[in-house]
C-alpha cells in the first residue's frame, strides 16, 4: 500500500500521538495531518489542498462534535472515509453514527484495531467509488446508445419518406400512364380477344397501382399530415379490414405532437397491432388515446391469449425492445401488462410540451 494522507480531527495531541503510534504498529505508512478546530477541518479539505484518503475524528471535541464534520463534509460532497476513534461513546451514539453513514468506529482503549478498520474503510470506499464510476459509464452508454437508436430511426423515417415519394413520383406516376394507354386501347379495340388481354393487362394495372399505394402509406403515412388521431382512424380501418379482428379505437389528442412524437405513436400502435396478429391469437382489440396531465398515452389491449414472462423473452423481446428504444427516443416510455389467458396490453407514455386547442375528434368502435 502506498503512503496514506489521513486527517485526524482531535484536540488532544496525547491521543494525536497514540493514534500515529498506533497506525506504525500495524504497518500503515502514513501522513498524519492534526487539526483541532471545524475551521480548520474545512480549510483542510478546501479545494487546492492535498487531497486526502481518508478522515480520522474524535467524537467529543471543544465546542463541537466529531458527528458535525461528517455532516459538512456530505453537504460538501467530498467522498472519504470517516472513522470516528474516540472514548467511549454508548452503542445508541455509535448505532446513529452508523445510520447517518460514518464508515466505522474505534474506540481510544483499542486503537490496536485501528489499521484494520482502516484497510477495511478503504476498501470500502474504493469499491464504491468504482461502482459509482461503473454506474456513470453505464449511464453514459445508455445515453450514448438512445441517441444512436434516435438517429438510426431518423434516418430510417426519412429513407421511408424519401422511398414512397419515389414510389409516387416514379412507379405511381408510371402505373397511372400505362392505365390511362390501356383503357384508351380497351375503347378502341373490336377484337375480342385482343379486349380480353388489354382489360387483364387493366386489373393488373390497377392492382399495382393500389398496392403501390399502399406501400406508399405503410413507409410513411401521408395521413399523419392530418394529425395522429386520423392516421390511427385509418390504421385501425386497414386493419380490421385486412384481417377480420374487431378493432376499436377511443378518445381524441387536445395537445399538440411533434412530428417525431406523432411518428413514435403511429408506429407503436402499428407494431402492437401486428404483434396481436401474429402471436395473441386474439379476437378484439382496444385502443384508447387520450393527452392529460400533458402526457400522450396509447393503451392497446387485445383478449388473446397473454404471454408469461418467459414467451416475452423470447418471441416478442425484440418487437418490444424496439418500441421502447422509440419511446424512450422522444423521452418517454413503454409499460406492458400481461398474464397467460389473460391478454396483453402495452401502454405508451409520451410527455408533452404544453396543452394546446382541442384538434382531434373523438373515434369510438372502428
Amino acid at each position: 500500500m502506498n503512503a496514506l494522507r489521513l486527517l485526524h480531527l482531535e484536540d488532544n495531541p496525547v491521543d494525536h500521538g497514540l493514534l500515529v503510534r498506533a497506525l506504525r504498529r500495524g504497518e500503515i505508512e502514513s501522513e498524519v495531518v492534526l487539526v483541532d478546530t471545524l475551521e480548520a477541518f474545512r480549510a483542510a479539505l478546501a479545494p487546492g489542498q492535498p487531497p486526502f484518503d481518508a478522515v480520522l475524528a474524535d467524537f467529543h471535541l471543544g465546542g463541537f462534535s466529531g458527528l458535525e464534520a461528517w455532516d459538512w463534509l456530505r453537504e460538501a460532497g467530498i467522498d472519504l472515509p470517516f472513522i470516528l476513534v474516540s472514548g467511549a461513546i454508548g452503542e445508541a451514539a455509535v448505532a446513529d453514527a452508523m445510520v447517518r453513514g460514518v464508515s466505522d468506529y474505534v474506540d481510544k482503549a483499542q486503537l490496536s484495531r485501528l489499521p484494520r478498520v482502516l484497510q477495511r474503510a478503504l476498501e470500502l470506499s474504493a469499491t464504491r467509488r468504482a461502482q459509482a464510476e461503473a454506474a456513470r459509464e453505464l449511464a453514459a452508454s445508455r445515453q450514448r446508445l438512445l441517441e444512436l437508436t434516435e438517429h438510426l430511426q431518423t434516418s430510417i423515417d426519412r429513407e421511408r419518406a424519401d422511398i414512397a415519394r419515389e414510389i409516387h413520383d416514379d412507379i405511381g406516376g408510371a402505373l397511372a400512364a400505362v392505365k390511362l394507354d390501356l383503357a384508351w386501347l380497351a375503347r378502341r379495340l373490336t377484337d375480342e380477344e385482343a379486349l380480353g388481354h388489354v382489360r387483364s393487362a387493366l386489373g393488373m394495372a390497377e392492382h399495382a397501382l393500389g398496392a403501390s399505394q399502399r406501400i406508399m402509406r405503410n413507409l410513411r403515412p401521408a395521413v399523419l399530415d392530418q394529425g395522429l388521431m386520423p392516421a390511427l382512424q385509418w390504421l385501425t380501418r386497414t386493419f380490421a379490414e385486412r384481417t377480420g379482428l374487431d378493432v376499436v379505437l377511443r378518445g381524441r389528442v387536445q395537445g399538440t405532437l411533434t412530428p417525431r412524437q406523432e411518428m413514435v405513436a403511429y408506429r407503436t400502435v402499428q407494431e402492437a397491432l401486428t404483434n396481436v396478429l401474429k402471436h395473441a391469437q386474439a379476437r378484439r382489440v382496444t385502443i384508447d388515446v387520450s393527452d392529460l396531465e400533458d402526457h400522450l398515452t396509447i393503451e392497446i389491449a387485445d383478449d388473446g391469449r397473454g404471454a408469461s414472462p418467459q414467451e416475452l423473452g423470447k418471441d416478442r423481446s425484440f418487437g418490444l425492445l424496439g418500441l421502447r428504444e422509440r419511446a424512450q427516443s422522444v423521452g418517454g416510455w413503454l409499460d406492458v401488462v400481461t398474464a397467460p389467458g389473460q391478454g396483453m396490453t402495452l401502454i405508451l407514455s409520451v410527455p408533452l410540451a404544453g396543452a394546446a386547442a382541442p384538434n382531434e375528434a373523438e373515434e369510438d368502435d372502428q
